[in-house]
């Protein structure tokens, strides 16, 4: 099991009527005061937004645009080499920018023909139940910011690059964007605090860092992987298992590091069938039968 507020740097309001973005001390950005006042200056128009508002533009300076430059450089090989057909072929519909940063509504306008999706901007940390249950909705919560210049290939926390790269290709394959959404149906579903933490963990083994057997070969699936410079290459070296959901919602582990496990669909036909089937059966009674099923074995 995971901590979701891990994830994203919290952003809180100061009596100025400015934002603060809390960054971990050990940060790539931590100690850096224009970094910080960047970030805090894309996060207040997404902290500030609500639905029906226009989407935050960012005008992304040239170093942002090389950053995203560089590092959509560096996957691209890796892409063609590691990642399953489905995401190579929801990359090339989308045809996202590969020499600069991309606007949210720019990526929403591609992804709507596509799966019917689209991005609402996050500032920061987004709940649990607003984030997943969103997506049932056909709504991403994405963030506008990037990783540190210091370490382009590198971030602790997930940006646009990981948003976008990452999950917004995996948005662009029908069949992909269906399991995520039937995600957020179980999260809407969900009454309690334990079954939403299911459906997180869940997810987490899947839509994140799973992989994939295809055609012979082990490939990922999973934005935390695709977007991933350093561990895209590792993925293979890892504790691969058979999809088990019991495990997945119980497995402890430090995400500050790379995923020493992780679970393998056994083709396209697992994830959207069985993956997909389970977001769709799910509630809050299911942990408990799992738990018990699995006593039983």
């Amino acid at each position: 099991m995971f901590e979701e507020a891990q994830l994203y740097a919290p952003v809180t309001d100061r009596p100025d009527g400015t934002v603060e973005v809390h960054l971990t001390p050990d940060h790539p950005g931590a100690d850096d005061p224009e970094y910080r006042r960047r970030r805090e200056e894309i996060a207040a128009p997404a902290h500030r937004w609500r639905p029906g508002d226009p989407i935050p533009v960012v005008e992304y300076t040239d170093e942002e645009n090389e950053i995203w430059a560089r590092v959509s450089r560096e996957l691209a090989p890796k892409h063609e080499r590691l990642a399953v057909r489905a995401f190579l072929e929801g990359k090339e519909a989308l045809g996202l920018p590969t020499d600069r940063v991309p606007q949210l509504e720019e990526v929403s306008a591609g992804l709507m023909p596509l799966s019917g999706f689209r991005l609402h901007p996050a500032a920061g940390l987004v709940p649990l139940d607003v984030f997943y249950g969103s997506l049932g909705d056909g709504v991403f919560h994405s963030t506008q910011y990037l990783r540190h210049r210091s370490q382009p290939l590198y971030t602790p926390e997930p940006d646009i690059i990981h948003e976008i790269i990452g999950h917004g290709n995996l948005l662009a394959h029908p069949g992909i964007a269906e399991v995520k959404r039937q995600a957020g149906k179980a999260a809407q579903r969900c009454e309690t605090e334990e079954g939403l933490q299911y459906v997180a963990d869940v997810f987490w083994f899947t839509i994140e860092f799973g992989v994939m057997w295809e055609h012979g070969e082990l490939r990922a699936y999973g934005a935390g992987l695709l977007s991933s410079y350093g561990e895209i290459e590792e993925f293979r070296g890892a504790d691969i298992r058979p999809v088990d959901f019991h495990q997945m919602a119980t497995l402890a582990y430090d995400i500050s590091h790379y995923q020493p496990v992780l679970f393998a669909c056994d083709g396209m036909n697992e994830l959207t069938d069985r993956v997909g089937g389970f977001f769709a059966d799910f509630d809050d009674e299911t942990p408990a039968r799992l738990a018990a099923e699995a006593a039983a074995v």
